[in-house]
């Protein structure tokens, strides 16, 4: 039986994989910080569903190197998949430290520890940021990736580099994988598509940056879970897949689609461009077609209303529980 160690197994992209690889029978055992970036309810909300369905996370924090190799050496995995990392752009203006200890140092960390036992894959999370400002899309692995324009692309650049040179030292199979704007039910409440629902159900103001000229190819949750299962399963030494939709969508036609899923018109307040932002991003998947089999299924349409559908009964039910607690 395969036994997948998932850090970030509470976050969103480690809680459907989680539950995925459950359904298909492996072991799985997460690790996780619970760190309050975002909301931490959420995350414990996640981590009810997971040991429900008898999936174990131990809190814990990669920084913290003996922790993490306690827990390794006792599950003895099979796999690895490490999506554990100080996500989001704008936060990095304003606390670096966060992503320089998260993904650089609990990163390196990982990696010592699986330095003992090349026989074990991993599989890491990247991201679409690392390519940056490069004017070539849609972007293929070859493409330049030496002008990232933000701290977290930085780091994520970094963690492709460092990884490359433990699998030279130390021969252990790597895959990382360029995530392309991903979304869908049980999402992170700092994504646009999560924080404009909110402000569009409570008929506030939503953001919109850059006159809606901003173009995101948006990646639906299920079509991610599939590439990654589909990367533990890749023969490949050491490479490096995109994983996206190939579809990029104008911020304005998304803003429609998420207006036609909840039902309710967007208040939308212009604004300049963020400090940070990719005007475009676009994956190239002629690669991860070829070695992977992955082709996403998932259209902007079905993924924003299976989003707007869980997210309208999860604040409802959220909303639920505050007005019983303050009866009590």
């Amino acid at each position: 039986m395969k036994r997948v160690l998932i850090t970030g197994c509470a976050g969103f992209i480690g809680f459907h994989l989680a539950l995925a690889l459950k359904k298909l029978g492996f072991d799985v055992l997460g690790f996780d910080n619970y760190n309050d970036y975002y909301c931490i309810q959420l995350k414990k909300d996640r981590s009810d569903l997971l040991k429900e369905k008898g999936i174990s996370i131990l809190t814990g924090d990669l920084v913290n190197k003996s922790s993490l190799e306690k827990a390794y050496k006792e599950f003895n995995p099979t796999h690895v998949v490490h999506l554990a990392a100080q996500a989001g752009v704008r936060y990095s203006l304003v606390n670096p430290d966060a992503y320089i200890q998260s993904n650089i140092v609990g990163f390196t960390n990982l990696l010592e520890v699986m330095k003992k036992d090349p026989s074990v894959p991993l599989i890491y999370a990247s991201s679409s940021s690392v390519y940056g400002d490069s004017t070539q899309t849609p972007y293929s692995e070859n493409s330049d990736t030496d002008t990232p324009i933000n701290l977290y692309g930085a780091t994520k650049k970094a963690n492709e580099l460092i990884a490359y040179a433990y699998h030279s030292l130390y021969g252990n199979r790597m895959i990382g994988l360029r995530f392309f704007t991903v979304y869908g039910p049980w999402g992170r409440p700092d994504m646009a598509y999560y924080h404009f629902s909110e402000k569009i159900l409570a008929q506030a103001p939503i953001p919109v940056y850059e006159g809606a000229k901003i173009q995101r190819d948006f990646t639906y949750i299920d079509d991610i879970v599939d590439g990654i299962i589909r990367a533990m399963n890749c023969s490949e030494k050491f490479e490096v897949f995109n994983l996206g939709n190939h579809t990029p969508i104008l911020l304005n036609t998304f803003i429609e689609t998420l207006e036609t899923a909840l039902d309710k018109q967007a208040i939308k307040n212009y604004m300049p461009k963020a400090a940070g932002d990719m005007e475009v991003t676009h994956a190239d998947l002629t690669k991860s077609h070829l070695k992977l089999g992955y082709v996403p299924k998932t259209n902007i349409q079905q993924g924003l209303k299976s989003f707007a559908d869980w997210f309208v009964a999860y604040t409802e039910e959220k909303s639920l529980q505050k007005k019983l607690r303050a009866h009590l």
